[in-house]
């Protein structure tokens, strides 16, 4: 028996003193994060907060199997939140529906959550109203048409099913119950809020597709209401998907026992923990970008050298090289060659080891 069949569901319990410790952790390093972002200066932290924002939606999607590119990511986050980050590839339509979920989710933590709103977000997920090649209800939860919901992982042919959700007809009870439950107010912490509002909201699964993503949206939202920040600095959809086969381990066996979600609390917080100090990496790149611009500053680069220092300084994929330069800053071979050199003889560029046809190419960091 799944625990949505049980009678009392969805009275859930969990264990406080098995808890104590690892939300008092939780909680001290999200405010001992939050002293040392706020510490930075406006620009750094706008740049951290695009950075991890970037990173969530990417990994969001990850998570469900859709990859996504981050550079398109990064400009349709940067222009929403009014960064200049010129240079930037223009972004699909997929894109921006993630991008538009996500950043009402954590912008506007305060506003109530609605069926409208939930309706909004996965309607922007699936502009074309199919998921794949499969037409699916957008904007409404799924149907008799649906058939059983069944929670599942893996590849195509190769699934593994978690559990069944309840049925079609009982959704709208279903979900009334729980917009008004997460809008209500309550003495219950507001991290563990986030996680019972993530486990509570997969375990229904009103949507023909998207459940994943927006339940981690809703608990990026419990998330910005425990910090009173719409700012982000870390992203628990990343150490998700470190995570992701413990992930949906965890979500199984919590659906086939009692309304006891300790051990799902548990993971919950153990990830969280685990997403906060990796924002020191965010925190590194943030900072490293910043010295090496001040490093230069008033030096001369043109528009394609700073695209591209600035890719190489956010985190550039694989060797940047002659050809590579030429295909994102829309340039000529020969041009491209120029640039580079002009760098590396600025001593900003150095060439790899590797010479001939691989020759390529790393940057140079002030030194600290």
């Amino acid at each position: 028996m799944y625990i949505n069949e049980r009678k009392e569901w969805p009275k859930f319990r969990w264990d406080n003193a098995e808890l104590t410790g690892a939300l008092a952790e939780v909680r001290h390093l999200q405010g001992r994060l939050l002293g040392r972002m706020q510490s930075l200066g406006f620009s750094l932290r706008v740049e951290a907060a695009l950075q991890t924002l970037t990173q969530d939606v990417v990994k969001t999607s990850e998570i469900e199997g859709q990859m996504l590119d981050t550079q398109q990511v990064r400009s349709s986050i940067a222009r929403r939140m009014g960064v200049d980050v010129g240079g930037l590839p223009p972004v699909d339509r997929n894109v921006e529906g993630i991008v538009d979920v996500m950043f009402d989710a954590t912008n506007r933590y305060d506003a109530p959550l609605t069926a409208e709103r939930l309706f909004g977000w996965h309607a922007a997920l699936f502009p074309t109203g199919r998921s794949g090649m499969q037409r699916i209800t957008v904007g409404g939860w799924r149907t008799e048409a649906s058939g059983p919901m069944q929670v599942v992982s893996g590849p195509y042919g190769r699934e593994t099913v978690h559990f069944e959700a309840p049925g079609h007809e009982r959704l709208n009870a279903e979900m009334t119950r729980f917009i008004e439950w997460f809008n209500a107010p309550t003495d219950t912490d507001p991290v563990i809020r986030s996680a019972l509002a993530h486990f509570w909201f997969v375990t229904i699964h009103p949507f023909d597709d998207g459940n994943g993503r927006i339940a981690r949206a809703i608990a990026d939202l419990a998330l910005a209401r425990s910090e009173s920040s719409s700012q982000r600095f870390y992203s628990m959809s990343s150490q998700i998907q470190l995570e992701r086969k413990a992930y949906y381990d965890v979500l199984e066996r919590s659906q086939k026992g009692s309304l006891d979600v300790t051990a799902w609390i548990r993971w919950f917080l153990d990830s969280l923990k685990h997403a906060i100090n990796s924002s020191q990496e965010t925190l590194h790149v943030v900072l490293t970008k910043a010295r090496f611009w001040e490093a230069h500053a008033g030096a001369p680069f043109n528009g394609r050298q700073q695209l591209i220092l600035n890719r190489l300084l956010d985190g550039f994929e694989g060797k940047l090289t002659s050809s590579k330069w030429a295909t994102i800053a829309k340039c000529s071979q020969d041009t491209a060659l120029r640039d580079i050199s002009d760098l590396a003889e600025r001593r900003i560029l150095e060439r790899d080891e590797a010479g001939g046809r691989s020759t390529s190419y790393h940057l140079l960091l002030p030194r600290q």
